[in-house]
């Protein structure tokens, strides 16, 4: 089976195709995120923080920053393991990694509480309005923008000329951009078409949600959204 990963072109890319080729796939790698790091650090002032991803856990720990004597609440066991190897304690991890399961884990504690968002420019508002909701005062900073590479879209001119068996989005943004460069290349609506034949599968709910919202039929949901999880839904 040829198969499309989009994660970005660092260890997560290289990881993802060993697996895939363990599994006996034919790995298609074509990063649809790109990191461009703000600088920022979260503040340091608040009784919660919450990072949301190893990315921001790595710039963030790079900026010097440490999150003292508030809760660090990690959204998932990946960005826990970041945190863990910058050598910060996590307090909490939600049972569903997702902004919803942040919510949900933290919303019985917050009211009157300062709680810092660290996260990318694209980070669900679920998370922000949530703890509001809960009476947080939410402060969010912005570490890094997550742009379309140059040059993605190989994957989609694959599904073009019918030769794509399964693609794996792993966040909303892989989703849009992936559409994005299929319509630069002039090739969407036969790549929309190859996705219909295709196994799609999606990392959780969120990521669910945007392609069903852009037509795309999903799959595959791992009850797990971690991507080893993701890659063998997919291939059985």
């Amino acid at each position: 089976m040829n198969v499309a990963v989009f994660r970005p072109d660092d260890e997560r890319l290289a990881d993802a195709v060993a697996l895939l080729e363990d599994l006996g796939a034919e790995p298609v790698p074509d990063p649809m995120l790109a990191v461009e790091p703000t600088g920022a650090a979260p503040r340091s002032d608040a009784a919660f923080v919450v990072v949301t991803s190893k990315t921001g856990v790595e710039l963030a720990a790079a900026e010097g920053w440490t999150p003292g004597d508030a809760t660090l609440v990690a959204i998932g066991p990946a960005t826990a393991d970041a945190c863990r190897e910058a050598g910060w304690t996590v307090d909490r991890v939600p049972e569903e990694y997702t902004s919803a399961g942040l919510v949900a884990e933290l919303g019985d504690e917050v009211d009157g509480a300062r709680v810092e968002v660290a996260r990318s420019d694209h980070g669900s508002a679920v998370l922000t309005d949530g703890l509001n909701d809960a009476g947080a005062f939410v402060h969010e900073t912005v570490l890094y923008e997550l742009v379309r590479p140059a040059g993605a879209g190989d994957s989609a001119d694959l599904a073009a000329d019918g030769d794509l068996d399964a693609a794996l989005f792993t966040s909303s943004l892989t989703v849009e951009h992936w559409l994005d460069a299929a319509r630069d290349r002039g090739v969407e609506r036969e790549a929309r078409d190859a996705l219909a034949e295709a196994t799609v599968g999606v990392i959780g709910p969120p990521t669910a949600e945007t392609a069903e919202a852009h037509g795309i039929d999903v799959d595959v949901v791992p009850d797990d959204a971690g991507f080893e999880e993701l890659a063998r839904a997919v291939l059985e």
